[in-house]
């Protein structure tokens, strides 16, 4: 199990996710924005955030999709990497030493081409030390097939979490799509599973096209928006989510900013992952976990655990 990582109790805004997952701040750094955390920890101090999710772990390395791969959108970027990975052993190997010296909550995100593949990679993380939990990704829009036909299904979303439970006793985060009709279905499913916490939302799919050469930005044709242009339908999808389930949610989708995050909260989240972001300002969490746990330190302010969800919609 982990070996990780007590909040100081003086502190304002920590947040439990349950199953042990005990956050410092609310504010996590999202996956695939941050690598493996050593290529962004001296732009940004690891240790004043509540965790970072790792890039996409597969059971092998992986190359992704070929370039063009990423490309600017108003408000925003697209982007179809493909889930280029090290893979499980390089991931022990090369980054979990590093990982595991962080004072601050590691979540490696997973992703698979089965329901065997998503088990066989966490049974070899589970003897690992430094680990936290696991973030699963049942929602990327850029690898033709794969997690996708699993995050658009209620029973195969039941399936592969319920697999996954009884091989760990970490925490479990589902990361959800919103390219689906009902995102509170596959939540519930989720959670009747046995998941710990949903995260949400993965990106929008999308597409963007050069028109005076009449080809697309990306070679993939279509990939994931994310960014500020996608805010508002996060916000819908976790006050959504959250008023179906009883497990903690953990928002994402836009997030620049301290006011974005509180809006988040607002809608039900518990915490909050920051991502597109993090490639405009490597520091952003950090200013924004500061600005959040300033404001939940003043006097007669409401606790962090009441003020999300409280929205007012009457």
């Amino acid at each position: 199990m982990s070996q990780h990582r007590t909040p100081n109790p003086a502190l304002a805004a920590t947040v439990s996710l349950g199953r042990g997952l005990e956050l410092q701040s609310p504010v996590l750094l999202a996956s695939g924005t941050a690598s493996y955390g050593e290529e962004l920890c001296k732009l940004c101090n690891l240790s004043a955030i509540g965790g970072l999710v790792t890039k996409a772990i597969s059971l092998e390395p992986r190359a992704g999709n070929p370039p063009q791969r990423i490309a600017e959108t108003p408000s925003g970027m697209i982007n179809a990497i493909g889930l280029a990975n090290v893979g499980v052993e390089r991931f022990i190997a090369d980054k979990v030493p590093f990982l595991s010296t962080l004072d601050t909550a590691v979540i490696v995100n997973i992703a698979g081409r089965s329901i065997d593949e998503y088990c066989e990679v966490v049974a070899r993380l589970d003897g690992v030390e430094g680990l936290d939990g696991y973030e699963i990704n049942l929602s990327c829009p850029n690898v033709k097939g794969e997690c996708m036909i699993m995050g658009v299904s209620r029973e195969a979303t039941f399936e592969i979490v319920s697999k996954l439970r009884r091989v760990t006793s970490r925490h479990l985060m589902i990361k959800l799509t919103p390219n689906v009709t009902s995102i509170s279905s596959i939540a519930l499913a989720a959670e009747e599973a046995g998941a710990d916490s949903v995260s949400l939302i993965n990106t929008v799919v999308g597409m963007a096209i050069n028109h005076k050469t009449r080809r697309p930005l990306l070679k993939n044709i279509t990939g994931g928006l994310s960014g500020p242009a996608i805010k508002p339908i996060a916000l819908a999808k976790v006050w959504e989510v959250y008023n179906a389930v009883k497990i903690p949610v953990v928002g994402m989708g836009g997030i620049a900013g301290f006011e974005d995050a509180m809006e988040f909260f607002l809608a039900g989240a518990r915490a909050v992952q920051i991502g597109t972001m993090n490639f405009v300002y490597p520091d952003i969490s950090e200013k924004v976990a500061s600005a959040i746990e300033q404001y939940f330190s003043a006097p007669d302010m409401t606790p962090l655990k009441e003020y999300c969800g409280s929205l007012i919609t009457d």
